[in-house]
């Protein structure tokens, strides 16, 4: 499976934004696995916002992801980067979709 999370960054923000979150998988993200190799980073570019960026994160299940997601929520340094990140975004527009792999 591939989750993925979008998000879109403010008119002239997006280096910040990628750089923010290249930084986080780094230094956080490797902390629950989510490490080179099983995550990328995209920005859109034709048929896409140039604002968009997103994160795909192969997971083996939605068991896998949730118990991501709650091993972030006890992360101090997640709860400080979510902070530092927000004037740098779009608010509301995070989102996650969770993508079944067929081939």
């Amino acid at each position: 499976m591939v989750a993925r999370w979008t998000i879109d960054a403010k008119f002239g923000h997006k280096p910040e934004v990628v750089e923010s979150l290249s930084t986080w998988f780094t230094k956080i993200g490797s902390q629950i696995g989510w490490t080179k190799g099983n995550y990328r980073i995209l920005v859109g570019s034709i048929g896409a916002l140039e604002s968009r960026i997103v994160s795909e994160i192969t997971i083996s299940s939605l068991n896998e992801l949730n118990d991501s997601w709650q091993q972030l929520g006890d992360i101090e340094e997640h709860k400080q980067w979510s902070k530092e990140l927000e004037p740098h975004v779009v608010s509301g527009t995070q989102k996650w979709e969770v993508f079944r792999i067929v081939e």
